[in-house]
């Protein structure tokens, strides 16, 4: 039998044993992953994957299991009976049960945008060919480059007659150089690619130049300067926009986290009950779109089925929408938005990101600069620290650059930009026409603990914060 013929017979079983649900998601991953270091390369890592996860909804609460690769279908029925059973001793004390908001069915096959599927070698020519180019500086003591392929095929099947099969492939590549002086050490990263082929490090996203920009600027933190704590006017680069999007605009978004369930490991949001209420500038309008191409959140419909669509979450400062599971739109009375995705088959699906960014705006970047006269433009995202509930946060950036009387100025280095979040949000008086969307690889969520991709965005952002050089 393959996986889709055990996934259909699952939901059988379900049904006939008292589930009022069931839906199960089918996975094939196939990877290859190269990491190069300082002109060597380190590892070469192949492997695959398959398995199936398997949700069933009895007396108003989940059951879930999941096998990795069944040889039989005895195997796959008694792990079904036994989730039937957990969810059934669940339920009888879980006070609120659960309600799936009504959605449609549909059958379908997704196939998504592949120009050049990579070989082997090549990512290794294209690994070494970058890491070469970091290693051009004198002062440079370490470079990495990272190369990752992923081939995915997935099936949905569910109780409720949707059948849908979705055929992507990723592929990914972290660089990193860290240069070294007199006793200073100073790293720059980037990560690039996205949903496809080579096409997404090569052409017209080439990670040779990422490479040696990279390179270029480790170098030249090293002889730059840093920056007294103050209150300021700061011009945010799309980068950096992409880590502000996620953390303080995205995470609070989840309805999960509104309604409280992930605050035991993940935290709240502070606009809990909001909706409908100003939390912002006019200048501040939020999406999270799963239908933009080659993302990392690209996808045609969610790990429940539900068709992808574009929301606004933030619109001229009022809070209007969060991400919404099929359960949780019943407790909202909204409908289901296309939010739910698990890492792989062996997790529950959760309500994370697809795309999540600030919208862009009617102003020219350099303007944006040129109207400033005391400021810095800050650029890159590097390491968060927000508190639970998503109100106040710290995130500092690779590197940052003085704006004095329009114009940009000195380099600097080791720079944090702090603040809260309604404040922050109150100061944007402009967004740029420029939109840039970040491959983001690593955003943890859930108990378990499950790494899931996705993309950040937005275009040029100016507000005000406080900013400060901190100890390298």
């Amino acid at each position: 039998m393959t996986l889709e013929d055990y996934a259909e017979k699952a939901v059988a079983i379900a049904l006939s044993n008292g589930s009022q649900y069931c839906d199960v998601r089918t996975e094939s991953v196939q990877t290859t992953s190269i990491l190069v270091e300082n002109g060597e390369v380190e590892n070469l890592v192949s492997s695959d994957d398959s398995g199936l996860g398997i949700r069933v909804l009895v007396n108003g609460a989940w059951g879930f299991c999941s096998m990795s690769d069944p040889k039989s279908f005895d195997m796959v029925q008694e792990n079904i009976l036994d989730a039937i059973k957990s969810a059934r001793h669940y339920s009888e004390y879980k006070k609120q049960k659960v309600r799936l908001a009504d959605v449609k069915s549909f059958i379908d096959t997704v196939n998504y945008s592949v120009k050049i599927s990579p070989s082997v070698d090549e990512m290794i020519k294209i690994a070494l060919e970058s890491d070469g180019i970091i290693r051009n500086k004198k002062r440079i003591i370490k470079s990495s480059v990272s190369v990752s392929h992923d081939k995915f095929y997935k099936y949905f099947v569910n109780s409720e007659g949707s059948k849908i099969t979705h055929n992507f492939e990723d592929i990914i590549s972290n660089l990193s150089a860290t240069a070294h002086y007199s006793g200073l050490t100073e790293s720059v990263n980037t990560t690039e690619g996205g949903r496809g082929g080579l096409e997404m490090i090569t052409g017209d996203h080439d990670i040779l130049l990422s490479a040696q920009s990279i390179s270029e600027k480790a170098d030249a933190l090293l002889d730059a300067k840093t920056v007294k704590e103050e209150l300021a006017t700061v011009v945010m680069n799309p980068d950096f926009v992409a880590l502000l999007s996620h953390e303080i605009l995205g995470h609070p978004s989840e309805a999960d986290r509104v309604l409280g369930k992930e605050m035991a490991w993940a935290g709240g949001a502070w606009w809990t009950g909001k909706i409908g209420a100003k939390i912002g500038s006019p200048e501040l309008d939020v999406i999270d779109d799963p239908t933009i191409p080659s993302s990392l959140g690209w996808y045609k419909y969610d790990d429940e089925g539900v068709p992808a669509t574009k929301k606004t979450l933030v619109e001229g400062g009022v809070l209007s929408n969060h991400m919404q599971s099929r359960e949780t739109a019943a407790l909202f009375d909204v409908a289901p938005n296309s939010s739910m995705r698990a890492t792989g088959y062996s997790f529950m699906p959760l309500i994370r990101m697809a795309c999540t960014c600030i919208a862009p705006g009617n102003w020219n970047p350099d303007e944006m600069i040129s109207d400033v006269k005391n400021g810095y433009l800050i650029c890159n995202m590097k390491i968060p620290s927000i508190d639970m509930m998503r109100y106040n946060w710290s995130i500092s950036c690779q590197y940052a650059q003085k704006i004095e009387n329009g114009e940009l100025g000195e380099l600097l280095r080791d720079v944090i930009v702090m603040g809260n979040s309604p404040e922050f949000f109150e100061s944007i008086d402009a967004r740029g026409k420029d939109f840039v969307v970040r491959p983001i690889t690593n955003c943890g969520k859930g108990d378990p603990m499950q790494i899931m991709r996705m993309g950040n965005g937005g275009p040029h952002v100016r507000g005000r914060s406080i900013v400060k050089s901190v100890a390298a």
